[in-house]
């Protein structure tokens, strides 16, 4: 009796589960690969860098002298600073990071102070050439999940609430002006694709996007599609002015799509920013997609300028190095190195952004 019990005894010992992973919450989840790979960690970018999406992280003149030494470190060449701002508080940023260093160009973003009232266009259009005359090289970022442009909104006013969305007619005038003017404009669309499917257990990047979920169940809101279409109605009725997508349109999970509406606009490009770890886990679509249009995207990094931030950055674009995990990373899933070519990362990091912006 004990001989034939004592097998399934020991079957279901090797079969329990090791640890208490019921307990296991996903938050404390810290994978460490066990893969013996090849791995490169690049010092520094492979070439001279224009940084096209950060913001005025520093608050000091000490602050932007080490984040200058940071850029430096790391082969930068010049950061786009999207201020968000308008009218005093854009003339004293300006004034702050261009008297420390060079390396540092403006953007400024709309005044949207008398949003909805007579004469919006006016002080706006007024704002926007004073701008401009300040040294401003294009105007970023506008931003609109859904409910319409809202970081210049909170910039001018103080408050988030949120205006009209960018094919609003109150905004022609001032779109048209900044193609008169040469200025790029930058805008955020909605969110990652995750942050719209519902968060449970198949939502595979539901780390991130329980902090980040949109609820399209709010009136009034637009859903991702519907706000793509809000820009590319601008880019046909303003062909004169250069668009900026932040954050490859947040549509990097369908390069078919992407590249089809780039390919309808001309006037549009993309910007890379802070979706890094969003692109690298599908390293041969994302490079794929990288060579076909590297004459329309532009570098960023949309996060505090670290050294450490930069570093991440580089061994993600230019290396080959597989199932990697970062010190600071969002997603559970692990990293892959997309490994652009030489020609691409020229463009990428560099002349286009010096195109774009005249610098």
């Amino acid at each position: 009796m004990t001989k034939k019990i004592l097998p399934l005894i020991l079957l279901a010992v090797s079969c329990a589960p090791r640890g208490n992973s019921d307990s296991l919450s996903l938050k404390d989840y810290e994978p460490v690969s066990v893969f013996i790979l090849e791995e490169h960690h690049p010092s520094q970018a492979k070439f001279p860098v224009i940084d096209a999406h950060t913001h005025p992280y520093a608050k000091d003149e000490a602050g932007i002298r080490e984040w200058v030494k940071v850029m430096e470190a790391n082969n930068i060449e010049i950061s786009c600073i999207n201020t968000y701002s308008c009218g005093d508080e854009f003339e004293r940023l300006a004034n702050l990071y261009t008297s420390v260093s060079d390396k540092f160009v403006m953007c400024c973003g709309f005044d949207m102070s008398d949003w909805g009232k007579p004469g919006f266009q006016e002080k706006a259009l007024a704002d926007l050439e004073r701008c401009h005359e300040l040294g401003a090289k294009g105007v970023g970022e506008l931003g609109d999940k859904g409910f319409g442009e809202a970081y210049c909104m909170r910039a001018a006013t103080g408050t988030a609430t949120p205006t009209g969305h960018l094919n609003d007619p109150a905004f022609a005038p001032l779109l048209e002006k900044c193609g008169e003017y040469g200025m790029p404009v930058n805008i955020h669309l909605g969110d990652p694709i995750w942050m719209y499917e519902p968060m449970d257990a198949h939502n595979d990047g539901y780390m991130n996007a329980e902090h980040w979920k949109i609820d399209l169940s709010q009136p009034g809101i637009l859903n991702l599609d519907e706000l793509v279409a809000t820009l590319e109605e601008c880019c046909d009725k303003h062909p004169n002015t250069t668009f900026i997508a932040a954050h490859f349109l947040n549509y990097s999970h369908d390069y078919a799509f992407l590249g089809a509406v780039l390919d309808r606009h001309p006037n549009l490009y993309l910007d890379n920013a802070a979706r890094h770890q969003e692109t690298c886990v599908t390293p041969r679509a994302t490079r794929a997609f990288y060579e076909k249009y590297q004459d329309r995207i532009v570098f960023g990094t949309d996060n505090t300028p670290q050294d450490g931030m930069y570093k991440d950055v580089w061994r993600i674009l230019e290396t080959e190095d597989e199932h990697f995990y970062l010190q600071e990373q969002s997603y559970h899933w692990p990293m892959q190195g997309i490994g652009l070519p030489e020609e691409v990362l020229r463009k990428v990091y560099h002349d286009n952004a010096k195109k774009l912006f005249d610098i």
